[in-house]
């Protein structure tokens, strides 16, 4: 008996590219190829038969880490000349026939568009034996309908629309996916059910702009209403979303969130400057006064919510004044934590040809001077919830110390990171159940609660996601469930011309 051939799906990149990975995986599976990890180790070999690049376009290392990772592989394929190197993704809408011309081992290319051909174009580049580069400029297919593996046995994403209809003039992305495309309601829930009868007790939203959602079919209250009907799905512990715009982001939202029980007190929203000169100089269509004005609405709403951020330290012509409004909007804002970015050159976009870039060590200078502040801030705000109870959604792999300390780990209700003690004797969650245990104390990147051992709170609350996870101990990768097929659409049916009775 012929082994099956593997795969290896290697994702770089933003939420989408990793739900779109979990696609990928689906429709190779689906395609009867298995995954590499679930080969036992001693009969592993140290390359799958396929290996996909799922990329990221946004950061200017992106295409040092790509052919990078490439030229690592070239080895193998020289080896073995049946091994198949395909790149998707947002590097593979960008660059199309680059990658081949810099990597000529890579044997498919295909975009953002049209995920679902990769089967087909592997098999294509195998019979023809040459590079078969497939690139479309528009959606050939929504994600959601093609079969999936999902990560988690119970979290999972799920995209209720794709592509952007802003003009931000630092990011590519979209030139890369497309405008605004918007999932029907109906769709959107009838996935979300869908995943909880699997046993998913945590759903992510996923959007370009997740809060312009409604845009396509005319409904701007259109997200809120979403967040409510999540509300009502029985089972649904835990509802999450990103990215919202603060452009777009409105109050109904704010009172969804609060007004909704499932809907956790957890906000990313990319702040990108605090300079409204800079600002503006983005494209970024609010400024520093709307954006803190936001923030104190929601704090006054949703007291316990904690709120994360995106920042570009060094944008084209930012002065030392400028750089001074983004610590005073930081400081403002009490972020509980921020992913800070240095600007970087993206090929395509406004901002590339723009005058005045900024020196790489002043940007470095910076960079430090935001990351200190934003260090000082986490600190502060995690110090502050010490002697709470928090409730955590136990996860494998959160803790990369875990092993050492004898503890288990998850995320809070607002996603901070919980590294939790278990009491001797005391019932052992598994991934997917929630643990009620008290914050002991409160470091600069996440929470200690060892109220369980020193006689204080602890107690586990088993769910159908810990049930799903343990059924899946004996999986061939354990925890991972098996390839469920995508969902098809619902709602009304296209219209359909009646045949014609003449003769």
């Amino acid at each position: 008996m012929t082994a099956a051939k593997t795969y290896d799906v290697r994702t770089h990149g933003c939420q989408m590219n990793v739900h779109d990975s979990e696609r990928l995986a689906g429709l190779l599976e689906t395609a009867g190829y298995v995954d590499l990890a679930s080969v036992p180790a001693p009969d592993r070999p140290e390359v799958a038969d396929v290996v996909v690049f799922n990329t990221c376009a946004v950061r200017e290392n992106a295409d040092n880490k790509l052919y990078g990772n490439l030229g690592q592989l070239r080895p193998a394929k020289q080896r073995n000349p049946d091994l198949q190197i395909a790149v998707g993704g947002c590097m593979a809408q960008k660059d199309r026939e680059t990658i081949v011309q810099r990597a000529p081992w890579v044997d498919v290319v295909f975009g953002t568009h049209n995920i679902g051909s990769l089967p087909a174009l592997l098999d294509r580049a195998r019979h023809n034996r040459r590079a078969e580069v497939e690139i479309l400029e528009s959606l050939e297919t929504f994600p959601s309908t093609l079969p999936t593996r999902r990560d988690s046995a119970f979290s999972g994403w799920v995209s209720i629309s794709v592509g952007c209809n802003n003009t931000c003039t630092f990011c590519i992305v979209p030139s890369l996916r497309g405008t605004e495309q918007d999932r029907r309601p109906g769709e959107v829930l009838a996935e979300v059910e869908a995943l909880v009868a699997q046993g998913v007790v945590e759903v992510t939203l996923l959007g370009q702009n997740v809060n312009t959602y409604g845009v396509e079919f005319g409904d701007r209250l259109a997200f809120g209403k979403l967040l409510r009907a999540c509300g009502e799905i029985e089972g649904l512990e835990r509802v999450r979303f990103t990215s919202p715009h603060p452009a777009a982001f409105t109050d109904d939202v704010i009172e969804a969130m609060a007004e909704t029980p499932n809907v956790m007190p957890s906000l990313h929203m990319p702040l990108q400057s605090g300079s409204d000169r800079v600002l503006k100089a983005m494209r970024r269509s609010y400024r520093s006064e709307r954006f803190l004005g936001i923030l104190d609405r929601v704090r006054a709403a949703i007291p316990d919510a904690a709120v994360t951020t995106d920042l570009i330290v060094g944008f084209p012509g930012e002065t030392e004044e400028d750089f001074a409004e983004t610590l005073r909007v930081v400081e403002a804002s009490r972020f509980s934590s921020a992913f800070t970015f240095q600007y970087s050159v993206r090929p395509g976009t406004p901002a590339a040809t723009m005058e005045h870039q900024v020196p790489k060590a002043v940007v470095q200078e910076r960079f430090d001077r935001l990351v200190a502040l934003q260090e000082e801030l986490s600190w502060a705000g995690n110090r502050a919830v010490e002697g709470r109870e928090v409730e955590v959604l136990v996860a494998p792999g959160e803790g990369r110390k875990d092993g050492e300390t004898a503890r288990m780990s998850g995320r809070a209700r607002d996603n901070r990171l919980v590294h939790l003690a278990v009491p001797d004797g005391a019932e052992r969650p598994r991934p997917g159940d929630l643990v009620t245990v008290g914050v002991t104390y409160g470091a600069p990147h996440h929470l200690v609660a060892d109220s369980g051992v020193r006689g204080g709170v602890y107690s586990v609350r088993r769910t159908p996601g810990g049930d799903a996870w343990e059924a899946l101990r004996g999986a061939p990768v354990p925890g991972k469930p098996a390839v469920a097929l995508g969902m098809p659409s619902v709602g009304r049916p296209e219209p359909v011309t009646a045949p014609s009775c003449a003769s």
